[in-house]
């Protein structure tokens, strides 16, 4: 029996309330669009051993909806929670560059030093994220996880898969429903898939 974990990260759908900056001090749950969203990804996907969940409910109302339809054990895990983006948290992106432009650009140039005021720091978040991709391998070799997280979440485990620095995570996009997946073969993960969905024409 192969002992290489595959862990595949599944973002979030789009959650009530629209797209804005959530972090996790804001606990709102999916849209029917983001039900959908999520529904049509894992459609055409199987074999997984065992969902692991942020504890936020966009995540974990998906996670136990699919863990029921599936006969999957669910696990949360309280480290796969976004990063909190402190004052930033119910804004959205147009809010931001018509109130705070100069802050938000700073942002985007420099996330680990321009962060918004009572954020998470980003190097502390990333060592969070990374302890339980390795934990999550360490404990169950030779599986198929699929980990149901956030677009910071999965940032910040390509940055820790690809050593990259934290000032290069914000250059990948993670789009709402799309899945990830990594393999971990006890020594050391690599990325074998990326921002991946299926073809509309396919949902």
């Amino acid at each position: 029996m192969s002992r290489v974990t595959r862990l595949d990260y599944l973002r979030h759908g789009l959650p009530e309330g629209g797209s804005r900056y959530r972090g996790h001090r804001i606990d709102d749950p999916l849209s029917e669009t983001g039900w959908a969203q999520m529904r049509a990804t894992v459609a055409g996907l199987d074999g997984w051993d065992r969902i692991v969940s942020s504890p936020l409910r966009r995540c974990a109302d998906f996670a136990h909806w699919l863990g029921r339809t599936r006969g999957l054990p669910v696990g949360i895990e309280p480290g796969l929670r976004e990063v909190g983006f402190g004052d930033w948290e119910g804004l959205t992106r147009e809010t931001l560059l018509a109130e705070r432009p100069q802050a938000y650009h700073a942002f985007y140039a420099d996330p680990v030093n321009q962060r918004p005021a009572g954020a998470e720091p980003l190097e502390a978040f990333g060592a969070r994220v990374a302890a339980v991709f390795e934990r999550l391998a360490a404990e169950h070799p030779g599986e198929h996880l699929l980990v149901v997280a956030h677009a910071g979440v999965i940032r910040a485990t390509l940055g820790h898969v690809m050593q990259a620095p934290p000032a290069a995570w914000y250059r990948a996009a993670v789009d709402n429903a799309a899945l990830s997946r990594f393999a971990h073969d006890g020594r050391q993960a690599r990325l074998l898939a990326h921002n991946w969905r299926p073809p509309e024409d396919s949902a």
